[in-house]
């Protein structure tokens, strides 16, 4: 009997409860398209672990294809990219002091401070570098 009234209390307070607003997609939206706030619409509803306000998404890339009325989780968008794949970009190698500068293709697509596969040009040999906000990679010992 004592469960019977814990749970109808439970159910009451949810009953009452305002539920929280839920981002969600206007439209269908592929995936590497900057978000604006025509992009976006504010639902009723709460659903865990998605955005809630326009202003958390807007200016970032999707990832994925977001589809619309479906909620929007911070692992659907990130920072817009700044190095395309198959980019030539300038490769900084910086290691004791010594700095050398020359070019690389990309071999992905990466946001500032994400780690990005680089081809270099001269010899030919894959490394790994942080894509910085000026669209360079910066490799480092």
């Amino acid at each position: 009997m004592k469960y019977f009234i814990f749970i109808q209390a439970v159910v009451a307070t949810l009953a009452n409860a305002t539920l929280a607003d839920t981002l969600v997609a206007a439209r269908t939206i592929r995936s590497q398209t900057v978000l604006g706030p025509s992009d976006l619409v504010v639902a009723a509803g709460d659903t865990l672990g998605s955005f809630t306000q326009i202003s958390d998404v807007n200016g970032l890339e999707t990832r994925v294809t977001l589809y619309a009325g479906r909620p929007i989780r911070p692992g659907d968008v990130g920072p817009a990219a700044v190095i395309g794949r198959n980019q030539v970009v300038p490769l900084i190698y910086s290691a004791n002091g010594l700095r050398i500068t020359t070019e690389g293709r990309a071999l992905d697509r990466a946001a500032p401070g994400e780690f990005v596969r680089i081809m270099n040009i001269s010899s030919r040999t894959t490394v790994n570098g942080r894509a910085m906000p000026d669209g360079s990679v910066l490799v480092q010992n």
